[in-house]
């Protein structure tokens, strides 16, 4: 869905959740902007029990001049359009207010029904959506010091002060849009209420925890997401916990922190097994998030409680994970089936034609962010879900010959060079060639049945993750490195020999 379909309405009313957080404020203010800016009649609207009181709350709403007005349960916008941001139609957490036309715009799982649907749950914030949903239709976003405000202050407290954030474009708009950093500091030196201390106080005190795998789970009352990382935070300090997750419940999902200072424990894969098929998790290595849809929670696992669910999962996690140190380790070649690499199309870029030697520069991709300078004696390599590598010109003709075929990327997101002196932004994927491998490498490999961790012989320091479905491989010529092949690149990349 794009913003320009919604535009033939005139009328449009703008609703997040009752009880609306920094993220559904901006992501609702996000669009007021919009469509007021392309001359529509548009207001906010927020309804449900509770209105907005909490300090850090009123000051955004006063200081960003968000407009947002409260109206009973039982209106009825008639035909005007209605878009439900930062939440969907119909489900617990919204009223259900009424109108002839209805629009869902969320970055969390859900089942809501609407004319209109745009739902993308990797993003770490709705403020995130909105912005980038804006950008499409080239609207300036970034030149709105108070909206810009308000974006950056709904991802930092959806994200745990950006902790839990882990796609590209969340990262994106960080960068992009202009903000006030002393009111920030205003926001955040209001963030906790005398009740969120005592909410924070009372569950650090109720916890289970499991000391063969020294993990602490921490049941929270109903609070704002940055409360459960503050809390998380204070958990991790304790003696014999490496590993913490707390949560809470509200009406239509679990939210989850997940904490880790352990090496073969990484916060962001933990996160993401905990939702695994019934919502969204992500972050960082040492601190990540998660969203649990409570629909798809019950239809998956039935009446079991979270707090049953999150001790069963995380015992399943360690029972089932398998750690490999490869200077340590001799890979038993028993079957593994022997493969070679298909002739498949890659792109590469030579960044010294476009950039001074030397030029520091960060590569921003789907899989993280790449630190390197431009180095005439490298092309970047682009691989087939967008990752980035160096290699040096010398190597790169050995392998690969440039593609008569002009190249074409079919990735989520586009790779792109971020000149770190300058602040300019390229768009890797506009400069790349296409390339084909000639040469046949061979490798073993065989399908895992459980959680792999690989640290490679060479990084010894973070693991590389393989899930039930993936690949463990070494290469024919060189048993010790082995390394893990995600099972939709498996197939893409290699063939029976």
């Amino acid at each position: 869905m794009r913003l320009s379909e919604l535009e033939e309405y005139s009328e449009i009313y703008i609703q997040p959740h009752d009880n609306p957080d920094p993220d559904a404020l901006a992501s609702a203010f996000g669009l007021y902007v919009y469509f007021t800016e392309k001359g529509k009649n548009a207001k906010i609207v927020y309804s449900g029990r509770t209105r907005i009181k909490k300090s850090n709350l009123v000051l955004m709403k006063d200081e960003c001049e968000i407009p947002i007005e409260y109206v009973e349960e039982n209106t009825d916008f008639k035909d005007a359009l209605l878009i439900t941001v930062d939440c969907q139609h119909g489900e617990g957490n919204v009223t259900n207010l009424k109108a002839d036309h209805i629009a869902i715009i969320d970055h969390h799982q859900g089942t809501g029904v609407g004319d209109y649907r745009e739902v993308v749950p990797y993003l770490g914030s709705c403020s995130t959506l909105v912005w980038s949903m804006m950008r499409k239709e080239g609207f300036k976003v970034d030149e709105n010091l108070k909206l810009g405000t308000a974006f950056y202050y709904g991802l930092m407290t959806d994200t745990g002060n950006f902790m839990e954030v882990s796609h590209p474009l969340d990262r994106d708009m960080m960068d992009s849009i202009n903000y006030s950093k002393a009111l920030i500091k205003q926001f955040t030196n209001s963030n906790i209420s005398l009740q969120e201390l005592e909410i924070a106080g009372e569950a650090l005190i109720h916890y289970d925890y499991d000391e063969e795998n020294e993990c602490l789970i921490i049941h929270s009352k109903p609070c704002d997401p940055n409360i459960l990382g503050f809390v998380n935070d204070l958990a991790l300090q304790v003696d014999k916990i490496t590993v913490s997750v707390v949560f809470n419940e509200a009406n239509v999902g679990y939210k989850l922190s997940v904490r880790s200072c352990s090496t073969e424990v990484k916060a962001n894969d933990l996160a993401s097994y905990l939702t695994e098929t019934i919502g969204s998790g992500g972050g960082h290595t040492e601190k990540a998030g998660g969203y649990i849809d409570k629909e798809l929670f019950h239809k998956t696992f039935g009446d079991i409680s979270m707090d049953e669910y999150l001790k069963n999962r995380l015992k399943e996690y360690f029972e089932n994970s398998e750690i490999i140190y490869a200077k340590e380790y001799t890979i038993n070649l028993e079957g593994m089936k022997k493969y070679k690499k298909k002739h498949i199309q890659r792109g590469f870029v030579d960044l010294s034609k476009i950039l001074p030697q030397g030029t520091p520069i960060t590569i921003r991709t789907l899989e993280g962010d790449v630190d390197t300078k431009v180095d005439d004696k490298y092309y970047i390599l682009i691989g087939l879900k967008g990752e980035v590598y160096p290699i040096l010109k010398e190597k790169f003709y050995k392998s690969y010959h440039e593609s008569e075929e002009e190249y074409e990327f079919h990735g989520e997101y586009d790779p792109a060079v971020h000149i770190r002196n300058e602040g300019r932004v390229l768009n890797l994927i506009a400069h790349a060639k296409g390339c084909i491998n000639f040469d046949t490498s061979y490798i073993y490999a065989k399908e895992i049945e459980k959680i792999v961790k690989i640290f490679t012989f060479w990084d010894e320091e973070s693991y590389y993750i393989g899930r039930r479905g993936d690949f463990i491989a070494c290469r024919e010529d060189d048993h010790k490195d082995v390394y893990i092949i995600e099972r939709d690149i498996f197939f893409k990349t290699y063939e029976p020999a």
